[in-house]
């Protein structure tokens, strides 16, 4: 198979929330479409002796790969989609693992944020755990009852 690479069908914004900056679809986009198809950078690094930053960015790509001892930082806006459970996007390795797909679990309008679930490292949308922040030491913002993110 021919490797290829899909740049995001999504932009950059302000959430306007605690999260900050979050990647938003720049069109409609149907259910199982492909969001972005962006290569990855493997580090081979025990998840500790990574810098804080590093942390909060890479993926468990001995889980989604299977290559041990490999974290991956997604290029393009792969690692910059915020968490929700359940999110509208999930994910998985592709190409031998020098690549991750990003695919929508759902329809999803344009101008609505793109969304991974943090807390499963396997790319579902949906987890019975919400650990990953506390792991990490973050207060996660809570989006409002309104559904405004306020």
């Amino acid at each position: 198979m021919k490797q290829q690479f899909q740049a995001s069908l999504g932009y950059l914004a302000d959430t306007r929330t605690p999260k900050g900056i979050g990647v938003f679809a720049s069109q409609d986009i149907a259910a199982d479409q492909v969001v972005e198809i962006a290569p990855v950078m493997q580090l081979k690094s025990n998840y500790d002796e990574l810098p804080e930053q590093l942390q909060l960015r890479v993926f468990h790509w001995t889980k989604l790969a299977g290559l041990d001892g490999v974290h991956a930082l997604a290029l393009g806006y792969g690692s910059m989609y915020n968490h929700a459970n359940p999110a509208n996007v999930r994910y998985s390795a592709c190409y031998d693992g020098i690549a991750i797909i990003f695919l929508a679990a759902r329809s999803i309008r344009m101008g609505e944020e793109l969304t991974i679930n943090y807390n499963d490292a396997g790319g579902d949308i949906v987890s019975k755990e919400d650990n990953w922040f506390t792991t990490n030491g973050i207060t996660p913002h809570i989006a409002s009852e309104r559904g405004d993110g306020a």
